[in-house]
């Protein structure tokens, strides 16, 4: 059931959520001192492409810098992406197929605001 999931999500959203991630990551290597931001994007860019059968979970490692990070995240690229998962997830929710792939936009919209400190497992 992941793979049949994943590939409607790949097909209806997926990829373009994916590409907004990349771009931001892109942006942020560019910027030498933001590199950590654009490794940090591009992880969710490939969490963003197949999203189930996998979930986020908190590092136990991440301290200050991250808190730090994540804010800098927020306010220059993290509500943006965060919106386009809240607009594509409500889009979505309009058909009785897309709500599970609704809902899987939903769940992104907290990692898209705050990705530091995060790490994708397997379910």
């Amino acid at each position: 059931m992941n793979a049949i999931l994943n590939v409607l999500w790949l097909v209806l959203s997926g990829f373009w959520m994916a590409v907004g991630y990349a771009v931001a990551g892109v942006i942020c290597c560019i910027l030498i001192i933001t590199i950590p931001f654009g490794i940090a994007s591009f992880r969710m860019a490939n969490y963003a492409l197949w999203p189930f059968g996998r979930t986020l979970v908190d590092r136990r490692d991440a301290g200050a810098a991250s808190l730090l990070g994540n804010l800098v995240w927020l306010v220059f690229a993290g509500w943006w992406l965060a919106l386009g998962h809240l607009v594509t997830g409500a889009l979505l929710c309009i058909t009785i197929i897309g709500i599970p792939l609704g809902v899987a936009n939903f769940k992104l919209v907290p990692v898209s605001l705050v990705p530091l400190g995060r790490e994708i497992v397997p379910a």
